[in-house]
């Protein structure tokens, strides 16, 4: 599996978006409102500068901790299945991010309320495709049991 660590990285960056999205589209509003940039609710601003503070800090704990968890034996079972089930997750939400980036643009209300029940059903199946990925790819790293006749 190529690119294994950036699918990884992805994983953890997003990961806060779509559990917590709201509070971390907070925290980058309010470090906008401590430099003075006025900003809204719901603007696009806080959202990026709140995406940009995830990647520092899983870049951070990336660094301090020289890697980040689940580690994964690429010989065992279900490692590479929990990586591809990972990037679909992530493709999932990274949709719901454009989506939540992109909505204030919409002027059909109509659209907006048919958008917002899919990214809405995206962000439950990310969580568990993420769930089912890690759970594979800890698996993988586990002893592998071998038949012995006796």
């Amino acid at each position: 599996m190529r690119f294994y660590k950036w699918n990884l990285f992805a994983t953890w960056v997003l990961l806060p978006q779509v559990l917590v999205m709201g509070w971390v589209a907070f925290a980058g509003r309010m470090l906008l409102e401590l430099v003075g940039v006025d900003t809204v609710e719901h603007g696009i601003p806080g959202r990026l500068v709140g995406m940009l503070l995830m990647i520092g800090l899983v870049a951070v704990i990336q660094i301090m901790r020289g890697t980040l968890w689940p580690l994964g034996l690429a010989q065992g079972k279900g490692f590479v299945t929990g990586y591809r089930l990972m990037m679909m997750a992530n493709v999932l939400a990274a949709l719901l991010y454009s989506f939540e980036l992109t909505f204030p643009f919409f002027t059909d209300h109509n659209l907006i309320i048919l958008f917002s029940g899919f990214t809405d059903a995206f962000g439950y199946w990310v969580m568990a495709m993420w769930a089912i990925s890690f759970s594979l790819i800890y698996q993988s790293s586990l002893p592998q049991s071998v038949k012995t006749n006796s």
